[in-house]
């Protein structure tokens, strides 16, 4: 499994798992356990969640597939900007942990930006921390001037990573999201990196797939994942996607494949507005 460092100096791996939509089901749940634990078993040990998924059960169906493994997890997990005031994060955060029936998490998001001022977010995640009920705290959703205005905020540059909305149809941050996170060593994490499948008919991905021996999904991850500092968290809520998410680690695509995939998706050209689900 291909590793990537947080600032922190932690180590995680290059693709996860994410749970968005996972939980809300009651005739899925169990197969969506069992894909968890089988991600785990590949290695896949990055779990992403958060308080906004499914109204916490989402947070309830991790903690249940987790049960007896946590210390082989790197948990992930996000508080609602509504919620971040000082209090109010520190109680999300104890709600998380009560969900997921564990007593920390290793990494916990402003899910998007608020009202509530960064310096009383970032104050949260340091009380936090000094309980030990986090290990380390980052931000979703946050464009070039938010984490600029980040750096500014005491405490700020403790940020560990900026979760957002990046695949072969969203790549505005390649503009210079992507290079201001990596200048300063702080990892993109990229959810919905498949566009929850909306692209997989594209007949360009198809055909690059198709050279390949492989799945459209699997060319989307793998293109996802050729630059370092990127982490990918595909939700997969079957056993048999997780093993195709996990498929993608060994595709190596050409320099014809990624001039193929430019044609079809152009790189931005300008500064655009953060996209976001």
């Amino acid at each position: 499994m291909r590793m990537t460092k947080l600032p922190s100096g932690d180590e995680i791996v290059v693709l996860g798992m994410g749970t968005w939509h996972m939980g809300e089901v009651p005739s899925l749940r169990r197969e969506e356990i069992a894909a968890l634990r089988q991600g785990l078993q590949l290695g896949m040990t990055l779990i992403d969640t958060a308080e906004m998924y499914g109204d916490g059960r989402a947070e309830q169906l991790v903690g249940e597939a987790i049960a007896g493994h946590r210390d082989e997890v790197f948990l992930v997990s996000k508080v609602l900007p509504q919620h971040a005031t000082f209090s109010d994060t520190i109680a999300a955060c104890e709600g998380s942990l009560r969900r997921l029936g564990t007593d920390r998490l290793d990494l916990y998001l402003l899910h998007w930006r608020g009202p509530a001022p960064l310096e009383v977010t970032v104050g949260a995640f340091e009380e936090l921390m000094s309980r030990g009920l986090i290990r380390s705290w980052g931000v979703s959703n946050f464009d070039v001037p938010d984490m600029e205005e980040m750096m500014t905020v005491p405490g700020g540059q403790a940020v560990q990573t900026d979760q957002v909305l990046y695949n072969l149809m969203r790549r505005g941050i390649e503009y210079d999201l992507m290079s201001w996170c990596h200048e300063r060593s702080i990892p993109i994490m990229a959810y919905s990196p498949i566009e929850q499948g909306r692209m997989l008919t594209h007949p360009t991905l198809r055909f690059v797939a198709e050279r390949h021996e492989a799945t459209a999904a699997q060319v989307a991850l793998a293109w996802v994942l050729r630059n370092d500092g990127v982490v990918a968290i595909p939700k997969a809520g079957t056993r048999e996607h997780v093993q195709q998410d996990h498929a993608a680690l060994a595709l190596r695509l050409t320099e014809d494949d990624f001039t193929l995939l430019d044609g079809a998706f152009p790189p931005p050209l300008s500064k655009k507005p953060l996209e976001m689900l």
